[in-house]
């Protein structure tokens, strides 16, 4: 595969997921969304890194630490979505407006 070809796919990605992202109601979905926007910018990082500078780990580090960041994100975007779901039985973006920090 070419840069471009992986640099396509990266878009691609992202650019579904931006459209999940902004498209959806549900939190489950939009939390989907944002995970392939994340995948795109972590198939992003590794083409770049192979096609620049394979001879050092460099590449290799970042994105095994992307996708441990992003599965810890998830796993606590999932948690917080299930508290929410238990306490007030909400499943919707607009439902759950009236949440304040």
């Amino acid at each position: 595969m070419t840069l471009q070809a992986l640099l396509v796919l990266a878009a691609a990605l992202f650019a579904v997921g931006l459209y999940g992202a902004l498209s959806q109601q549900s939190i489950v979905m939009l939390m989907m969304g944002l995970e392939l926007m994340i995948n795109g910018l972590i198939v992003a990082g590794g083409a770049f890194w192979y096609f620049l500078s394979p001879q050092t780990p460099d590449g290799q580090v970042l994105v095994l630490v992307a996708v441990t960041v992003m599965a810890l994100e998830m796993a606590m975007g999932f948690a917080v979505v299930t508290a929410l779901f238990r306490a007030r039985d909400v499943d919707m973006t607009d439902d759950a407006s009236d949440l304040q920090g």
